[in-house]
This record gives structure tokens, C-alpha cells and sequence, in this order.
């Protein structure tokens, strides 16, 4: 196997194996060696890296890594007199193939619990469960690097120093424990899906990864709720686009540009019947409200033929539920395909002092966009250096001077 298809193949398995191989260490050595946990797979990976090339793909390479990283953690907790007792279960109280069922769900509740703040839960359960970088989660969260760094290493200094529960919670404190759980997965899709860094425009495994995970949600009976559903039936509406979102060369393609015959139409048909499922009793979350905006996108035939007032009124009551300014931001696009430019660009304008969008790249690149269509090339061209000076990944870079040379040709 060559290195670079060996590389390639281990940063697939890490996507979706970090959680499973991490929930089953931190089974056996506790949950306050998280840290042992992801340092044991760091090791596993490299080690595949190193072996994989020359001795060829095993048979099972997600238990190859899970074995590997339980002999490296069976070494450390030898030689560790704190750690000994949990030599036992390392060695001898896992199934077979290392792996439970629920394991991963206790995981994903253990990075979400309550005694954490709401931005470490996020970042640790990016980190922990999805396998993200940093970096990639800094991009999610509209952060720093730096800052996500220490949210993690303190959210680990918690776990050390508080017996969290490795468990699934029970009945009484469940619900309210998966609402932070359900905006880590959407942040981790939305990392996939958007790709604000780097060079391809669409991390497709990513996104898989987070609709596995809200699958695990939906396939037990106790977190399979309303709002559970809403956000799988949003994520599975999205996806069905992924492949029509770039060209052949890489390149982005607006929503107005795609090829809607190359949509995955048997997903949109189970995103629409998992939002139908979704909308039981009174519950109405902002994944509905999002989920019932997705929709109008995949019902229309094309841009022209979208419900864009639907899509305003909805985004309405998106900000009443939580206000957002990337909703705003949304809210303001849509309003301009209803032929109302002006509005749209007066609203887009006052978004400019929202701290929360001082970095993103969005922001001036929707301002260039209304100005070109309003006719003021130079105002356009203002705000696309603008947003081309924001972090941004290379195809949309790419796109965002196609753009640019319109308003200068």
C-alpha cells in the first residue's frame, strides 16, 4: 500500500473511529482518563501509519487500531500504581471487538455534562467524539485556536477532578443533557458541510460522521425525541446536495448553479419523512424551523421556483425561537430574493457591528454578492477583497475571485 493511500485510509478511520475506540477505553480506564484514552489512539495511528504501507490493509482495521491502543494503554497502566486496578478490565473485560453499544452515547453525554461550560462540552465533544482538529473546531465555532485549546485541557481538568458518570443519563436528567449534545452535532456537520478551511470545500465524511451519530440518538429508545428527529431529518436534506455543491474541478457552485437532478433524491424522500416523524405533540425546535427551511429548497424545481416569503417567515421565527446572527444574516439573503434589495442590504450593513461575525468571511462575500446585483461594482468589489482578507477555504477563495474579476472586467 502506498503511504499516501495508507495516510488517506487512516484519517477515514480516525473520522470514524475516534468516538467508538475512545468510548471503549474510557469504558475501562474511567472517564477521567480521557486524556490516557486519546493519547492511546494518537499512538494507534501512527503505528498504522508506520505498519499499514508495507504489511498491507488487516482484515479488520478498526479492531487493529482498537487492539493496538489497548496494549499501549495496558503498558501505562502498568506502570502506573494509581491506574493498576484497571488492568483487569482492560485486559480482560471487553467484548471481544472492544466494542458496546451504547458506549459511544455514554461518551457524547460525558463530554455534554452539565458541570462544563457550554462552549468546553462543544469543543471536547468535537475533539473527543468526531476526531476534529483544533484548528477545524476553531473554524466551527468562529473561534480561535488558542481559545479552543484551553476550553479542551480545562474541560479535561474538570473530568480529572470530578467522578462524572459514564453512562447514558437516566430518564429525569436526559433531556435537558441532549440539547447540548444535538448543537455539537450540528456544529460538527456544519464543519463538513461549509469546510471554512483548507482545500476541498466539502468534508463528506465529516458529515456522515454526524449523521451517524444522530442515527445512534434516533436508534435508542431513550433519546429517540422530536427535536432528535428534526435534526436528522435537517442534516439528511442538506446532505442530499453534497455532491451537486462543486463542479468536477473542486470548485463551489451556488444553489442557483447546481444541478438539482444529481440531489440525492432517496435522501431528501427520508429527510422528509423523518421531519413528518419529527412534528409529534407541540414540540417545535429551531430544527424544525431549519429542517422545514430545507424542505422549501428541496421541493422547488429551481431558485426561481423556491418559496423564498415561506423561507423569510420561517427564518422569522427562527430568531424568535434563538436569536442568531448567522440566521440573521440568512434571514437577510432570503429577503433580497424576494426583490427586496435594499431592505436586504440595509440589514446585511448592520450586521457588520455583530462581533460574532467579525471573522467570517460570509458576511462581506453576501454584501458583494447585493451590491454586483444592485449594479454598484465598486461597493461589490469592496466587500469581496473584504472577505477574501477572512479565513476561507481554497475553492471558495477560488470562487470568491471569479466573483471579484466581475466587478473589476
Amino acid at each position: 500500500m502506498r503511504p499516501d493511500h495508507a495516510r488517506g485510509l487512516v484519517e477515514h478511520l480516525f473520522r470514524h473511529s475516534a468516538g467508538p475506540i475512545t468510548a471503549a477505553l474510557c469504558r475501562n480506564l474511567g472517564p477521567s482518563r480521557i486524556d490516557i484514552a486519546e493519547e492511546c489512539l494518537q499512538d494507534a495511528m501512527l503505528q498504522a501509519l508506520r505498519v499499514w504501507p508495507h504489511e498491507g490493509l488487516p482484515d479488520n482495521p478498526r479492531g487493529w487500531l482498537y487492539r493496538v491502543a489497548r496494549n499501549r494503554a495496558v503498558d501505562l497502566v502498568r506502570r502506573d500504581d494509581v491506574l493498576r486496578d484497571k488492568l483487569p478490565l482492560l485486559v480482560d473485560g471487553a467484548p471481544a471487538d472492544g466494542f458496546r453499544g451504547d458506549d459511544e452515547l455514554a461518551l457524547m453525554f460525558l463530554c455534554c455534562h452539565p458541570g462544563l461550560p457550554a462552549a468546553s462540552r462543544v469543543a471536547l465533544t468535537l475533539k473527543v467524539v468526531g476526531g476534529l482538529s483544533v484548528d477545524e473546531i476553531a473554524t466551527a465555532l468562529l473561534s480561535k485556536p488558542a481559545t479552543v485549546a484551553q476550553r479542551i485541557v480545562r474541560a479535561k481538568q474538570w473530568m480529572r477532578a470530578n467522578a462524572a458518570p459514564f453512562e447514558v443519563p437516566p430518564p429525569e436528567r436526559l433531556e435537558s443533557r441532549v440539547d447540548s449534545l444535538l448543537s455539537v452535532l450540528y456544529l460538527m456537520f456544519n464543519a463538513g458541510y461549509e469546510a471554512s478551511d483548507g482545500d476541498t470545500a466539502v468534508r463528506r465524511e465529516l458529515c456522515a460522521e454526524s449523521i451517524r451519530l444522530c442515527r445512534l440518538l434516533v436508534a435508542d429508545p431513550r433519546t429517540d425525541l422530536p427535536k432528535v428527529r428534526a435534526l436528522l431529518a435537517l442534516m439528511l436534506l442538506h446532505a442530499s446536495r453534497l455532491h451537486a455543491r462543486t463542479d468536477d474541478a473542486g470548485d463551489l457552485l451556488l444553489l442557483s448553479d447546481q444541478d438539482r437532478r444529481s440531489w440525492d433524491h432517496a435522501m431528501i424522500a427520508e429527510g422528509v419523512r423523518t421531519f413528518a416523524d419529527s412534528c409529534t405533540g407541540d414540540a417545535r425546535s429551531v430544527y424544525h424551523v431549519e429542517a422545514a427551511i430545507a424542505a422549501c429548497h428541496a421541493a422547488a424545481s429551481d431558485a426561481t421556483h423556491t418559496d423564498w416569503s415561506r423561507i423569510v417567515s420561517l427564518y422569522d421565527e427562527l430568531l424568535a425561537i434563538r436569536p442568531s446572527p448567522v440566521a440573521a444574516l440568512n434571514r437577510a439573503i432570503a429577503t433580497a430574493m424576494t426583490d427586496r434589495l435594499d431592505e436586504a442590504l440595509t440589514w446585511l450593513e448592520e450586521l457588520r457591528d455583530e462581533p460574532a461575525l467579525a471573522e467570517y468571511h460570509l458576511l462581506p462575500a453576501a454584501l458583494g454578492a447585493l451590491y454586483l446585483r444592485s449594479g454598484d461594482r465598486e461597493s461589490a468589489a469592496h466587500h469581496y477583497r473584504e472577505a477574501l482578507s477572512r479565513r476561507c477555504s481554497e475553492p471558495e477563495r477560488r470562487f470568491l475571485h471569479r466573483q471579484l474579476d466581475l466587478c473589476t472586467a
